[in-house]
């Protein structure tokens, strides 16, 4: 039975891609582009933020069909690709986007059935489960600070319980890193969630104001701090969220509102500058169009970011942005409690940018001392203790040498008259030993 079940299967994947297929094949002719066009504007002027805008902008659609702008999109890919690029340029909203998929028109009118919408329902869970609800990362680095790498916003009905999961494993972190540099949004309800565990939930705390078109009429709404959370909250701890050009919507407005309630210091980036509330609506029986639908505010001077950005407070290029902000981290927790100076002073070397050292000088380490031995091995310096045991080093910048795995000491490399004589361990407690090179 279960094989005959898989042949349905391969036999209905099949020809659900050869639908695909040829529906993206099957030429157009300039019938198809002009109702295409003219369903994409009434499309538009009924749920698109801006009434009066949504006018123009489908007259502009219309004047370059009529101009001839669209004869030469043959394929349904091809038109959907221009018509994108002339509603971005129209509005400069990046959040519009006109797609093919014959599939998802079809299961928007299911939806209507009960147990369709069920199904779909349960392939979008699956579908998030995959990648695990956008929580692509939790750790903890150097200095007790928790690291949250968010890849984007789910539906927190159907990731709930991994947002419970991770806000439970960073409340126990002396600060906390959101990693949003490749978020592209998602659900609001998701960042309300988050973001509620940096506020007391004994006090009304708005995060995000908004109105938007549903079905033909306007809803105001506004999202709150919620007054219960599945895990402690991190009220007065630092937060720190890294941002990156291409952090877009939902990912923007964690970070605007954060930022805007003092609550959150932001490294990295500007971002794309897309604020407002999307949704799908289907244009057609094969074309969908992504649409801006409303508004959002954020909840101290009704502001947003469309089209600008959110700019960080310290500026700097993406792929720099976690480092520098975790040795912000170590220092702002420092300043609070001068006991932690030490692990600031102890943690930054493995934090500092440092230019790689050549061969030659790696070469220069290598040797046997006192009861163990350095090697060079594929470019890499190996350290080797009771003939068994062994770790790679890892140049820190100057002298210092790092231990792979090892947090509670290092080595310092110890010269006298431009020759390696031996390998200093430097403990964190502040002791050291030496041992004395023997060849």
């Amino acid at each position: 039975m279960k094989n005959g079940r898989w042949a349905i299967f391969l036999a209905a994947t099949t020809a659900w891609l050869a639908t695909v297929a040829a529906v993206d094949e099957a030429p157009l002719s300039p019938a198809d582009r002009r109702a295409v066009v003219e369903q994409l504007g009434q499309t538009l002027e009924a749920n698109y933020v801006y009434p009066d805008k949504a006018k123009t902008i489908a007259a502009t659609l219309r004047r370059n069909l009529d101009a001839g702008d669209y004869d030469t999109a043959h394929d349904r890919p091809a038109l959907a690709r221009e018509l994108t690029d002339d509603l971005i340029a129209a509005s400069g909203d990046l959040h519009f986007a006109v797609g093919v998929d014959p599939i998802w028109v079809a299961n928007y009118a299911a939806k209507k059935d009960p147990a369709r919408a069920a199904a779909l329902r349960e392939e979008e869970r699956r579908d998030e489960a995959r990648q695990n609800f956008g929580f692509s990362g939790l750790r903890y680095l150097d200095g007790n600070i928790a690291y949250v790498d968010l890849a984007h916003f789910a539906d927190p009905e159907l990731g709930y319980d991994a947002a419970a999961a991770a806000m439970r494993f960073i409340e126990n972190g002396d600060a906390v890193i959101y990693d949003l540099r490749y978020n592209n949004g998602g659900h609001l309800e998701m960042a309300q969630l988050l973001a509620s565990q940096l506020f007391p939930g004994d006090r009304d705390q708005e995060l995000f104001d908004y109105d938007y078109n549903l079905d033909g009429r306007r809803v105001e709404r506004g999202q709150w701090v919620l007054p219960a959370l599945p895990a402690k909250r991190l009220t007065g701890k630092p937060v720190y969220i890294l941002t990156g050009s291409t952090s877009f919507s939902a990912a923007e407005w964690f970070a605007y509102t954060l930022k805007k309630l003092g609550r959150a210091t932001l490294v990295g980036e500007r971002t794309a500058g897309g604020a407002h509330p999307v949704d799908r609506k289907p244009v057609g029986r094969d074309f969908f169009v992504q649409v801006p639908i409303g508004q959002i505010r954020d909840p101290v001077d009704r502001s947003d970011f469309e089209g600008q950005g959110v700019a960080p407070d310290h500026q700097l290029a993406s792929v720099d942005a976690l480092a520098f902000a975790h040795r912000l981290a170590l220092a702002d927790l420092a300043k609070a409690d001068p006991a932690k100076r030490a692990d600031a002073d102890w943690f930054a070397p493995l934090l500092a940018p440092h230019a790689p050292p050549s061969a030659a000088a790696l070469e220069a380490v290598t040797g046997r001392y006192e009861g163990r031995r350095v090697d060079l091995v594929d470019g890499k310096l190996r350290y080797t203790w009771r003939e068994r045991l062994r770790l790679t080093l890892e140049p820190l910048g100057g002298d210092l040498l790092a231990i792979e795995g090892v947090r509670d000491f290092r080595f310092r490399i110890v010269r006298k008259g431009g020759k390696v004589v031996a390998l200093e361990r430097i403990n964190r407690d502040g002791t050291t030993q030496t041992y004395a090179r023997l060849d």
